[in-house]
This record gives structure tokens, sequence and C-alpha cells, in this order.
């Protein structure tokens, strides 16, 4: 026991305000000083005086203000023309799209009602514009319908009249997909928020659209469930938004993508057509399983409108470590080491960087370093989930012991109860918060093999040198690096370092430029880093024979250079 204890250095540490996270059984096992008492090597211990955190603001809510962009403004010469934050990002407006007329937005109401219709512009001014205020379009009408037979009825008329739509969830996106790009009519899934089924034997939820990822966590913790999607920005993104862009998360190593998640989907082509493939089987193999070609696709091709997700049941032993390590290949040894060693029960493995946590530490409130008397060059998070909880903490103490032994870690915490868990995850999931309050931001959601994943943030380093601050965190287990640069303002000396070298060394080491994010506007004309000339052609043919006018989110996810501009709107 006492060897035990000196082996680990455990810490209680910061309360905060839980953040939804599955509701786990965290036992205050006596192996694991649940005195409060921090041990060191050969050393006395000492108790620990907790700290009380204020925080009341979750990232995705974060207000920052407007930003400088340089060059790359939001508008730039002539109106018809549109540069964001990223190189080689420049659109014109395609000629052939309709604007919007008084006979438009009085059809409009006719079918929604005046609430479903939106024209005030501090309303608008909102969902014009992206989280991270990078994008934002002049878009003058939201629509709001509350059901499918709506949202056919609005795409319908919108693609007779050839009036661009942009379809929007919780507007959480992080490469511009989510917000118009000119003046598009913005049709926003969050009246469409019910709950329509839930199977106890099987698992299975059916629910539209609109309704809130942590709204989901929290029904189905309730009837003993959890979701196989868990996100940062639970608090405000919407599952139709999740389903259209296959967001990953930090439960991916554990249930997969949704993908395999998804067993069924609603969703409204550009022409008004319903596709009912809203199934709750697990098995269906009668003909083209085309849920597929929506999952992802991030409004291009339809709007979702009602998703059935298989969830897994809630289990009751969960056990959250943080660790240091000394270097990154001590992190790799230890992705692998939790694969072996704790197997089955496996359920996050999450890395982030020393410049990360100094982020993370100097920007939001009530956050305390886990390790006071020193900062390390790496941390991991490391969560298990599992059925027996006798079991489960034989295998964390042994893989901890281990590790600890052969020097993969150098310091560690393990959570005692839930409100010390939710300490662990807030650091990880803060980080997003802390670099916008930082600064600018130019964020890569880069998916390479794991053994070279750290080796483009230390050549970006070497790349920018002093100029910008070089962060990277992410999903370890499931090889998603979070490269972000972050500077005190935008600056396009440093963007022409960062692009398109990230994309490159990206391509060059067989990675994927968009892991979990989507391409959005922002890497829609960088898609050919990851993706082959005749795939990219046979997207855009899909493209073009689901919505042949073209309406759906424009501009985002494909080349517009693909789509000829002999092909206009044709009632």
């Amino acid at each position: 026991m006492e060897d035990l204890r000196a082996t680990y250095r455990l810490l209680t540490h910061c309360k905060h305000i839980f953040h939804g996270r599955s509701s786990p059984n965290f036992h205050n096992s006596k192996r694991f000083c649940s005195s409060g008492r921090r041990y060191h090597f050969n050393q006395p211990s000492e108790p620990i005086n907790p700290y009380i955190g204020n925080y009341q603001q979750e990232f995705q809510t974060y207000k920052q203000p407007s930003l400088s962009l340089g060059i790359n403004q939001w508008y730039r010469c002539r109106s018809q023309y549109r540069c964001f934050a990223s190189q080689a990002t420049i659109i014109q407006r395609r000629p052939d799209f309709s604007t919007i007329s008084s006979e438009d937005v009085s059809y409009f109401k006719k079918i929604l009602g005046e609430r479903g219709v939106v024209q005030d512009e501090e309303t608008l001014d909102a969902v014009n514009t992206d989280w991270m205020r990078k994008y934002k379009g002049t878009s003058k009408l939201m629509l709001q319908p509350r059901s499918a037979e709506e949202v056919s009825q609005i795409l319908k008329y919108c693609n007779s009249r050839c009036l661009a739509v942009v379809p929007q969830g919780g507007n959480t996106g992080l490469v511009g997909g989510s917000v118009p790009a000119f003046d598009e009519v913005i049709v926003s899934t969050s009246h469409m928020n019910k709950i329509i089924s839930f199977d106890k034997v099987s698992g299975i939820l059916v629910c539209e659209a609109g309704c809130i990822l942590e709204n989901l966590i929290a029904f189905l913790d309730n009837q003993g469930f959890v979701m196989p999607l868990d996100l940062g920005a639970k608090g405000s993104c919407q599952i139709g938004g999740n389903v259209s862009t296959n967001a990953g998360g930090l439960r991916l190593l554990r249930y997969g993508s949704l993908h395999g998640s998804i067993l069924g989907l609603e969703v409204v082509l550009a022409n008004g057509t319903v596709l009912d493939m809203l199934g709750t089987l697990r098995k269906d193999n009668t003909g083209y399983d085309l849920k597929h070609l929506f999952i992802g696709s991030e409004g291009s091709l339809g709007i979702v409108t009602k998703v059935s997700i298989l969830t897994p049941p809630k289990l009751s032993s969960v056990n959250v470590c943080f660790l240091a390590c000394t270097d990154y290949a001590s992190c790799l040894k230890l992705l692998l080491d939790a694969k072996r060693k704790l197997g089955e029960i496996l359920s996050a493995f999450e890395f982030l960087d020393h410049d990360a946590m100094d982020l993370v530490l100097k920007h939001l409130e009530g956050v305390r370093n886990p390790f006071p008397s020193s900062m390390h060059n790496f941390y991991v998070l490391i969560e298990t989930t599992g059925s027996s909880e006798s079991y489960d903490r034989e295998k964390l103490d042994a893989f901890l012991l281990h590790s600890m032994e052969n020097g993969l870690i150098s310091d560690g915490v393990v959570a005692q109860d839930i409100t010390q868990a939710s300490s662990c995850w807030h650091i990880r999931e803060g980080i997003p918060e802390a670099l916008m309050k930082a600064g600018g931001v130019y964020k890569y959601d880069l998916s390479i093999p794991v053994e070279k994943m750290y080796d483009l943030v230390e050549e970006m380093r070497v790349r920018l040198d002093a100029s910008a601050k070089v962060v990277a965190y992410g999903h370890l287990g499931d090889g998603n690096l979070h490269l972000n640069i972050s500077t005190p303002q935008y600056d396009d000396n440093i963007l022409s370092q960062i692009e398109p070298f990230v994309y490159e060394w990206t391509s060059k080491h067989k990675g994927s430029i968009s892991a979990e994010h989507g391409l959005g506007l922002m890497k829609a004309n960088k898609i050919h880093y990851s993706k082959s000339p005749e795939t990219v052609q046979l997207m855009a043919s899909i493209k073009k024979l689901l919505d042949p006018n073209g309406i759906l989110n424009p501009y985002k996810v494909l080349p517009p250079s693909l789509f000829s501009k002999a092909e206009i709107c044709t009632e």
C-alpha cells in the first residue's frame, strides 16, 4: 500500500461546475489517497486546500471582439469578392443566384408564420458570423422551420427561385461551413428539437436535427445510456450539425465515428424531396446505404431533419487520470501500453503540450496547474469506462504502476470523484477558449500517423520562430492533431508561412487536412491535398446529381471551379 502511494503523486484539486459529462460513478478508494493529501517520492505527505473555481462560461459561447484580418478582410475591394483568413479562399458570388425580394419573404411567412421568418438586424448579425468571428456573411433572412415538411417547402421554393441556402445548427463550426459566404438564406434547424422515441432495450434514439447535444446527453443519462459522441461545444452544437460534419470528439476511440453509430436519417434534398431513411435496424443490406452520403457532407447534398442513433448503455465505473510526460515518444509508448493493458475499458486518450497548458493557465478563469511545482513538456488525459469498479481499478493501478516504473510518466493525478474528473476534462476542453482569449488563432484539424504527428509541430515552430506560438493538442488515441498558431492578431505574413506548408506536409505524410471539423469554406479549395482528382470529380458528380442548381451551402466542401459557369440555375 505504502509503495503504491509512494509511486503516485495524487492530487485533489480545482472544483469547477460539472459540464454534463456522463455522470461517472467515481470511487473514493482508500488505496488512492482519498484523504486529500499529496504524495511525493521519498517526501512527507502534505494536506491540500481545495480551490473553488468560478468558471461560468463554456468556450462555445465566448464572444470575441471583432478581429483585424489585414489584407484577408471579410470584404474585399469589390463587394462581389470575399476573402477569408486562409490563403487562396477568394470566391466570387455566383451571378445566377437570385436575391431576396419582398415576394419571397411573403411566401415564407405564409408557410412559417411571422415568428419563423427573422429579419432583425441584431439576430442576423449573430447568425451571419461564425464562432471564431473569422467568417461573416450578409444574409438578410433566416428561416426557422419546425418540421421536415416546412423544410421541404422552403427548399422547393428556393430551388425554383435559384435562392442559395445555408443550413445552420448551433453554428459552432471552425471552417466557415455554417455561415453564409454572401447573402444566402439561412435555414436554422433550432426549432426542430424534439426527441421522437427511445428504445431502452436496443438503445436506439430517434430525434430531430435541432436537438442540442448536451440535452441528448442529459436525456440518455437519465435513461441509463450515453451518447457515443461528446464534444467541447456540446452546450450549443446540434445533432444535425454533428451528423452533417461527421463530428469526431472525445469518445471516438471507444465508440467509433458517426458512420458506425447512425442507423438512419431523414434528409430533405434541394428540390424539396424528403428522403425517409430513418431506419432503426442494426442490419439492413437492401441496396445502397445512402445515409452515408449525407454524414459529413456539411449540408451540401441535403438538410438532415431527423436522426436515428445507436447509443451504448452507461457503465457504472469511470476513472480519469491526468498524467505528465517528458517527451512525445513517452506519450506514444503510453498510448501503446494503454491499448494493451487497459484494453476494452479504455475510452479516451487525449494529449496536450506545454504551450497548450500554459495558455489554459493564463487565460481560463478558475483553472490551476494540477502539478503546481513545475510545468511539463506533455500531458495526457486517460479515461476508462467499464462495469466493474474493482476490476477496472485493478487494471488502471497496474497500468499506472508499470508506466511509472518504466519512466513513461513523470507525474500524475487520479480523480477521486466527479468534481475532480470534471476539472481534468476542463483543462483539455478549455483550450479552444484559451486560444480565442489569447488573440488571433490559425486552427488546423489534421489526421496524421501518430508517430509523425508531433514532427509537424516542431517543424512549424522552427519555421515561425518567435513570430507566433505553436500550440498542439488533440485526440492522440485516434491520430487527430489540433494544430493552432496563436498570435496577438491576424497577420498575413505569418499566414503565408503556415499555408500551404501545413497542407503540403500533411499530404506528404499521407494524412488528412480535415480530421473532424470538415472542409467548409476554409478548405474547399484544399481538398486535393487529401483526395485524388478522380475522387473529387466523383464527389462533384454526386453534388450535381442531388443539387443540380447548386443552391445548398454553395462555395463549401468542393472547389467552386469544379462547377462550370455555364451550369446556371434552371427552374
